[in-house]
């Protein structure tokens, strides 16, 4: 039963996401996850705050399903379908150790030195995730969607600003972890 451990291979993941936007293409839907927040926040009455959630949310409540999915496919593949590790490079493990401090790359899908609930403790690290949520969040609105839109959708319909938004990311990704997260931590 190990296969069931191992990722899906790139002949088999890479024709489901092009049959998915394919699908929604059909249907004159796009894929992207911000959509589904900005749909999720209608639904609870975030118009009554803010002119840029009052839409008729009930004819996007297919992106509230797109969620729900996310939510319970990541349950169960992490659940089920995965030992929970990641396989690095170990020279890339060993520079994580030394230059960040964290010891279980490689061991966990999200090092506890990171992520666990003790790291709450630290304002620094509350004050990372807010500023950091707060710059996805303005960042994802100003470039007109997310990573994910922009990256499988928005590319696989050949929209130029998708390209340009998702050289952006690179870019911006690049800078942060190279430059700006070693003067953080």
């Amino acid at each position: 039963m190990n296969w069931i451990y191992e990722p899906w291979p790139w002949y088999v993941a890479g024709p489901l996401i092009a049959l998915v936007m394919f699908l929604l293409l059909l249907v004159g839907k796009q894929f992207g996850m911000s959509s589904n927040l900005r749909t999720a926040c209608a639904a609870i009455g975030a118009g009554k705050a803010t002119d840029f959630f009052k839409f008729d949310w009930k004819a996007e409540r297919w992106n509230l399903m797109v969620v729900l999915g996310a939510i319970i496919g990541g349950f169960i593949a992490s659940n089920y379908m995965s030992d929970n590790t990641v396989k690095i490079n170990p020279e890339v493990a060993q520079q994580l150790a030394q230059d960040y401090q964290i010891k279980n790359a490689g061991e966990t899908y999200m090092p506890p030195e990171i992520f666990a609930t003790e790291s709450l403790d630290n304002p620094m690290i509350i004050a990372v995730l807010l500023i950091g949520g707060f710059l996805v969040g303005f960042g994802a609105r100003y470039a007109g969607g997310c990573t994910s839109g922009h990256a499988i959708s928005g590319l696989s319909n050949l929209q130029l600003p998708s390209l340009i938004a998702v050289i952006g990311f690179f870019i911006g990704g690049l800078l942060m972890i190279h430059f700006i997260y070693p003067l953080i931590f």
